[in-house]
């Protein structure tokens, strides 16, 4: 783990989390942050939680071979696994948000990215006295959530003279 894909030393009004080595499947975490970024984190968060209560499908897109297709989505699926791995980072997320002062209702999801973890590596035992490879693939998952600027009145204002013609 070399640290986060972006550099946001500078950035104000950001927090943000690192799951490492998550027991979870790469592809799948891949398609569920497709899904999550750019999203508001209250909305991303009720995602979440009907995705893990099978209500809302996660649009396949890059590993949708042989996938069934879902109402109103097309190729999807209901990856609970990593429905459930990404809700605990999220609660980690949150207490970052309250310890840098972040607002939870006005924040969004900036950065989510999946990425292949180690892969731990097993033997299973079998007849004859030989073995067979048993690997278990991880997977690190990093959120950044930032909080959106709100418009000053002064601009509401200025945006609003544009639109009348004044």
């Amino acid at each position: 783990m070399r640290g986060y894909t972006i550099d946001v030393k500078k950035e104000k009004k950001i927090t943000k989390a690192y799951g490492k080595e998550y027991p979870i499947s790469p592809k799948k975490a891949y398609e569920v942050c497709n899904k999550l970024r750019g999203m508001p984190y209250n909305d991303a968060k009720m995602l979440l939680e009907g995705v893990i209560n099978k209500k809302i499908a996660i649009p396949i897109r890059r590993y949708n071979q042989e996938t069934a297709h879902k109402k109103g989505v097309g190729p999807g699926r209901y990856p609970v696994k990593v429905a459930k791995y990404i809700l605990k980072l999220f609660k980690n997320l949150e207490s970052n948000a309250k310890e840098d002062g972040i607002d939870l209702e006005n924040a969004y999801i900036y950065v989510i990215a999946a990425s292949r973890g180690r892969i731990k590596k097993w033997r299973m035992p079998r007849a004859y006295g030989i073995s067979t490879a048993w690997n278990e693939q991880t997977t690190n998952i990093e959120v950044i959530l930032k909080e959106r600027k709100e418009k000053k009145a002064s601009e509401n204002k200025v945006s609003e003279n544009k639109v009348s013609g004044a």
